[in-house]
């Protein structure tokens, strides 16, 4: 592992201790890199109106696109989960409406265990602007 990835990663399980859980106590946290190496960390936000609360991985997204970013390299989720966690079906949408197919997602869960794959992988068959 790069020292850039380790620092993904500490970025994404930081983000856990962050999160805005009352409801669910289910902490999720991710780390979103632009290709040119800048950092956006996402936590989940809850709201006691369930269906508008936010993911970790749309509020990494949703906050390097409302700054301009369109370019990833890597995203990076962790979660306090015995296996690596596994995002929502609206954020892989999200993940693929912004990233490339082949960008590699890392998946954490605790003490370590991560699995990787690519957007692809994530969400076989996406909607895309194709499909419009």
């Amino acid at each position: 592992m790069s020292k850039a990835q380790k620092q993904w990663i500490d970025t994404a399980v930081a983000a856990l201790d962050k999160a805005y859980v009352p409801y669910s106590k289910f902490p999720v946290g991710a780390c979103l890199v632009t290709e040119d190496g800048k950092i956006y960390q996402g936590l989940n936000i809850e709201n006691a109106s369930y269906g508008l609360s936010n993911c970790a991985e749309r509020t990494a997204i949703f906050k390097a696109v409302s700054e301009g970013e369109r370019n990833f390299q890597h995203l990076v989720v962790a979660g306090h989960t015995p296996n690596p966690i596994s995002p929502c079906g609206a954020c892989r949408q999200v993940i693929a409406e912004f990233c490339s197919p082949d960008m590699v997602v890392t998946l954490i869960g605790d003490n370590g265990v991560e699995k990787e794959m690519t957007v692809a992988e994530l969400l076989p068959y996406s909607f895309t602007d194709e499909d419009l």
